[in-house]
């Protein structure tokens, strides 16, 4: 008589042991890229070190041009750690078919996005770290203090996200990599330059605020210059004040938009091999 042994069932890992494995892989694959990590980590640095060395005159109440640039770097640092990074890495990933492959793995699809996110959170704050270290060490730049990290962080976390969820809804627009960084940054570009990053917002013409106050970005360092900046120069915004309640709807309302554009044209493939 032989006796049959049952084999042991193997255990699947939970959704969390994949997503922490996710999440790794995402930051591996992200700290091997040096142009990624050069483009996202280190040209704000170099714009804080380029512009606060060039311009440094007084806007007045004792406040330097960089301590005024600073809230603007960090803002547009945070759209090319999430935006930015998201749409060309997610398109680049989907022309070059890892994203089919992994859609067509056991993984949880979430796991993906997870990692994503996870990804855009830990390079956020090492841009943030390293601009506060240089703009202190280098510049004197005042930091916030008090109740204001706590404006400095919702400000940064829900723009952060409202980004996030955008780049990955315009990954889908490019055909690859290479197209999507030829559609995003120079719009980028043109958003940073109307929504007082590298000068003051009240310089820019008033058509170009209006439409500057559609997106995002305005927004975010509007929000990151009340944390920077003493209340007197809250008269030389728009509303003649920071707007802080505006600043969380709007950015709130692109978080809900950028996700509802997400689930409707995120795709695992290239649109002509579908």
């Amino acid at each position: 008589m032989v006796t049959v042994v049952d084999a042991p069932r193997r255990t699947l890992p939970s959704i969390a042991a994949v997503c922490r494995t996710r999440a790794g892989v995402e930051l591996k694959e992200f700290f091997r890229q040096r142009e990624s990590v050069v483009f996202t980590l280190m040209f704000p640095v170099i714009l804080l070190l380029v512009f606060g060395a060039v311009l440094d005159y007084d806007l007045g109440s004792g406040v330097s041009f960089t301590q005024y640039f600073m809230a603007g770097v960090i803002a547009a640092g945070i759209l090319g750690a999430s935006l930015q990074n998201m749409a060309i890495g997610i398109a680049t990933e989907r022309s070059d078919g890892t994203l089919k492959g992994l859609a067509g793995t056991p993984m949880p699809k979430s796991a993906y996005f997870v990692g994503k996110v996870v990804q855009v959170f830990v390079v956020t704050v090492a841009l943030v770290a390293i601009l506060l270290v240089i703009g202190v060490a280098f510049y004197g730049i005042d930091l916030p203090s008090g109740t204001d990290w706590l404006t400095f962080a919702w400000v940064a976390a829900l723009g952060s996200a409202a980004s996030t969820l955008l780049g990955i809804a315009v990954s889908s627009l490019a055909r690859n990599g290479r197209s999507a960084s030829a559609t995003v940054t120079p719009v980028a570009l043109v958003l940073q330059f109307i929504s007082g990053v590298f000068f003051q917002f009240s310089q820019v013409p008033t058509w170009l605020q209006t439409v500057a106050s559609i997106f995002p970005l305005k927004w975010m360092a509007q929000g990151l210059r009340s944390v920077f900046l003493p209340d007197a120069l809250a008269a030389s915004e728009p509303a003649g004040s920071w707007e802080l309640g505006r600043v969380a709807l709007v950015l709130g309302i692109w978080c809900v938009v950028g996700l509802a554009l997400c689930v409707r044209t995120f795709t695992w493939q290239d649109r002509g091999n579908r």
